[in-house]
């Protein structure tokens, strides 16, 4: 009767009988009291069963290890070996089955120490060849990573039946090691041991655990064939086989065979859904088991709020919390760790913040989902506060931690704090380790320090593709494009592969340098690779195009493409923009806005360029007021400078003083370098002297700003105030950044500066400009010396004029024969007046385009006229 109440749980029934035979007045016999102490263990009455455990008179073996049997079979191991040690105090000896269940005791506290003390003891009492000792230490073993000792332990027993075969199999797949399991179970003969339904679901997590696809597939038949497929027990397992593999869609079939799975089936199909990007089915999944009346577990809700985060669906989040809360699961660990780094990665801070300070307990795991939401300019600098609470409440930093604090020293370019972060990677021995050396360099890079980009980079135990793809961006991002190919030619000797962030940085940094021909190859290895369609690599050609000069081979390489995104319009339209073509970039806007992309900060800034270069004042003040008005983007400082340049270039001087005086935002350095600027276009000595009064104030060491000021000066013939803006540069030890062209003759760049006389070719180039001379002077060309701010004769500023770099840098092409019929010609400063009417007349006598990219767009010379019609 007893046991029909211990396997019914029926406690108080048991009792009942319990009290009836305390009444009857006899003494229990020895069968009676260990029958007892089963039935009030079964029902989880331990404190029960112990209270009849003393009542015994006497406590032999049998009642020992039915006591200890009881406490083992609740999960409480400590208890259990404290219980055996006190039995031995006692000097009761035990048995086999005495061992047998400490030993699972032992498993369940992973006290290994104490499991190594027993297994001696059954080799003393001479019962280690029981077949539940043997599993017993197998799983002991297992279970604390010592599996040479369980397979030692395998080895030495006499039979082998199916308890010792799952008990080493089950370790080898709990310690992640499939090709263990795949050897043993092809070791075993025994068809019937081999093909039971539990050895193949042991079996079948082994493959999971290092994702052997074919193998899980041969499993899988076997189990067709001997019909263990109908066992829901080895469905489940095969659901989590495939998951693991990455193949969800036969994860999806074999779960739609289950009439009701359980729970963890459940959570596994749901997480191979998300892992795999299906994020949407995995939602649609998880409301089909809420309808089908399962309860959702830690797992499954922690997987549901990952798939929200990865989607960038915030309502969705906050629709899986409100479900969290409902079952009572928001404040497990897992799940609130998950809900925090969802609502920092979404934007939600306070949400987030909210959720860690109700948690009872914090990890490092808990601190790294709350410092990931610091990456972006506006919040970077929580994150170093919260960095440095979590050092303060005596956490350790794991990779996770460095690589996010990290991050953040990235975005606000703060170089002290991310050294600080570097001493403690180096305390914390993580210096190293591939991922934290790829953050490191990329926040080195971030601030400049190439040098410590360098170092760190030469000391990366792995170089892979990652941390090569972040130094060339450092490179490119520098301006240092040289640098960034060599690393890149580097790389693919050292036999890495590229991918597409590595080639679309490699192809920006031939931007910055106006690479051509690297350019050239580099498009060439995309197609070849497959990646040139990628958007990154796309934007990225596109821009290099551009950049080169060559504006109808990005226009023909954007018709080409399907355009499914802002970036690709917007390196376009900012292309056209720098080649002067407005008119294509304004269409190219309405086209993007037709076909339903909307426009970002940076699609009106390639806007407003453009009808700054055409000098449409009214259309560009329009298209600013509807930046807020009609899209909900709040203008930048880089907005409001686009805006001043666009009434600067018109002279509109009243409304520059209206605008700066009324905008929102503290006019900076930009805002009033336009102003300067365009107060030497028309020589507006008032507010340039106002302007640049500003700009010593905000960046003295800026020599530009000086150099506009006496050049302001220079055109109204103000020649002492020219000497004094000199002499208060010299003061300052603030030097003139020199006037300086290149040109790239057969990949090869050859730089000019003005009035130079280091080129090896300089005579023929001299001859050149004077055939040059006299052939522009046919076609009406007069030199306007106003160009030279020096006061000097008439005769030294013409001479001056003709060895501006820029016209020294086409005197080399012409004679070094320009293949390809386009002379491509880059310059530092703005192209001065003189040098553009110049280049005018020799593209009228000679059969071929010349462009000059200048520091504020691109020229276009053909047949005597300019691209920017006379405008810029």
């Amino acid at each position: 009767m007893l046991r029909d109440c211990a396997a019914g749980m029926r406690l108080n029934e048991g009792k009942m009988i319990h009290g009836c035979i305390i009444r009857s007045g006899s003494e229990p016999d020895l069968h009676l009291w260990v029958s007892l102490i089963n039935f009030y263990a079964k029902c989880g009455a331990l404190d029960f069963s112990r209270n009849v455990f003393e009542l015994m008179s006497m406590k032999d073996v049998v009642s020992w290890t039915a006591l200890i049997s009881g406490f083992v079979a609740q999960g409480h191991g400590i208890e259990s070996i404290e219980l055996f040690c006190q039995m031995r105090k006692e000097d009761v000896r035990p048995n086999e089955f005495t061992l047998a269940t400490v030993l699972k005791g032992c498993s369940l506290s992973l006290d290994l120490n104490f499991g190594k003390q027993i297994h001696a003891e059954a080799v003393k009492i001479g019962v280690l060849s029981d077949v539940y000792i043997g599993s017993s230490l197998i799983e002991l073993y297992s279970k604390n990573g010592e599996m040479e000792y369980a397979d030692g332990v395998f080895c030495m027993m006499p039979e082998k039946n199916n308890f010792l075969w799952n008990a080493l199999l089950n370790g080898y797949a709990q310690v992640g090691n499939g090709k263990a399991v795949l050897r043993l179970f092809n070791e075993m003969e025994d068809p019937e041991m081999r093909f039971s339904n539990y050895t193949l679901s042991i079996v079948l997590k082994g493959i999971a655990s290092f994702g052997a696809f074919t193998a899980g597939q041969g499993v899988h038949s076997i189990a067709i064939k001997v019909g263990g497929e109908t066992d829901d027990f080895v469905r489940c397992s095969l659901v989590n086989m495939y998951s693991k593999c990455g193949v969800a869609n036969y994860a999806l079939k074999v779960f739609k065979t289950m009439e009701n799975p359980d729970i963890v089936t459940w959570s596994s199909i749901i997480c191979a859904l998300d892992q795999e990007g299906l994020k949407e089915e995995a939602a649609k999944l998880f409301h089909r088991m809420m309808r089908s009346g399962m309860r959702p577990n830690e797992f499954t809700i922690s997987t549901l709020v990952s798939a929200a985060t990865d989607l960038g669906d915030l309502r969705y989040g906050q629709s899986v919390h409100a479900c969290a809360h409902k079952f009572g699961l928001e404040f497990d660990h897992l799940v609130s760790n998950a809900l925090i780094a969802m609502y920092m990665k979404l934007g939600s801070i306070y949400d987030g913040y909210r959720i860690f300070n109700k948690m009872a307990n914090w990890d490092v795991i808990s601190w790294n989902a709350l410092l990931s939401g610091f990456h972006d300019d506006e919040t970077s600098d929580q994150g170093t506060r919260v960095f440095k609470q979590m050092l303060t409440d005596g956490f350790t930093p794991n990779m996770y931690t460095f690589i996010s604090i990290l991050r953040s020293c990235s975005s606000l370019s703060n170089i002290e704090f991310g050294k600080q972060v570097h001493s403690h990677i180096i305390k914390n021995k993580f210096v190293r380790d591939g991922y934290v050396g790829t953050a490191l360099i990329d926040m080195y890079a971030k601030c400049g320090c190439m040098e410590d980009v360098e170092a760190i980079f030469s000391r990366l135990n792995e170089k892979d593709v990652f941390a090569w793809t972040v130094i060339i961006s450092g490179y490119s991002q520098t301006n240092q494009g040289e640098r960034a190919a060599r690393l890149f030619n580097q790389m693919r000797r050292e036999g890495v592969i590229p991918n597409e962030f590595t080639l679309a940085s490699s192809l920006r940094g031939c931007s910055a340098i106006a690479s051509l021909e690297n350019g050239r190859q580099l498009h060439s290895l995309a197609i070849k690779a497959g990646q040139s369609t990628d958007m990154f690599v796309s934007s990225a050609l596109i821009d290099m195009y551009a950049k080169c000069g060559y504006i109808d081979d990005a226009e023909a390489l954007f018709n080409g493409m399907q355009p499914n995104d802002t970036v690709l319009w917007n390196t376009i339209i900012c292309g056209y923009s720098q080649h002067g073509e407005g008119d294509k970039a304004l269409k190219a806007f309405r086209q993007m806005i037709n076909e339903g992309f909307l426009p970002d900060g940076v699609t009106f800034l390639g806007i407003l360029s453009a009808c700054s270069h055409m000098g449409l004042v009214e259309q560009g003040k329009n298209h600013f007021y509807s930046m807020s008005e009609s899209y909900g983007i709040t203008p930048s400082i880089e907005h409001y400078a686009c805006l001043v340049d666009v009434l600067g270039r018109a002279g509109k001087f009243d409304e520059i003083e209206r605008l700066i005086e009324n905008m929102e935002l503290t006019p900076n350095a930009l805002i009033w370098e336009n102003v300067l600027g365009a107060c030497k276009v028309h020589g507006n000595v008032e507010l340039g002297e106002r302007a640049a009064e500003k700009l010593f104030q905000i960046d003295p060491e800026t020599d530009s700003n000086y150099i506009l000021l006496s050049n302001i000066y220079a055109s109204k013939g103000r020649w002492n105030d020219v000497s004094r803006v000199r002499k208060s540069m010299s003061s300052k030890g603030i030097k003139k950044e020199p006037g300086c062209s290149w040109v790239e003759i057969d990949a090869q760049i050859h730089v000019f500066l003005s009035q130079d006389s280091s080129h090896p070719r300089l005579l023929d180039i001299h001859r050149k400009m004077e055939e040059l001379r006299g052939r522009v002077s046919e076609v009406g060309y007069i030199p306007n010396t106003k160009y030279v701010p020096h006061n000097v004769t008439e005769k030294e500023k013409r001479e001056n004029l003709f060895n501006h770099s820029e016209r020294l840098a086409l005197g080399f092409a012409l004679i070094s024969k320009v293949n390809g019929g386009r002379i491509r010609i880059f310059k530092n400063l703005r192209i001065c007046g003189d040098c553009h009417e110049f280049i005018k007349c020799v593209s009228s006598t000679v059969d071929q385009e010349i462009v000059v990219r200048d520091a504020s767009r691109f020229h276009h010379f053909r047949n005597g006229f300019c691209s920017c019609k006379d405008y810029w």
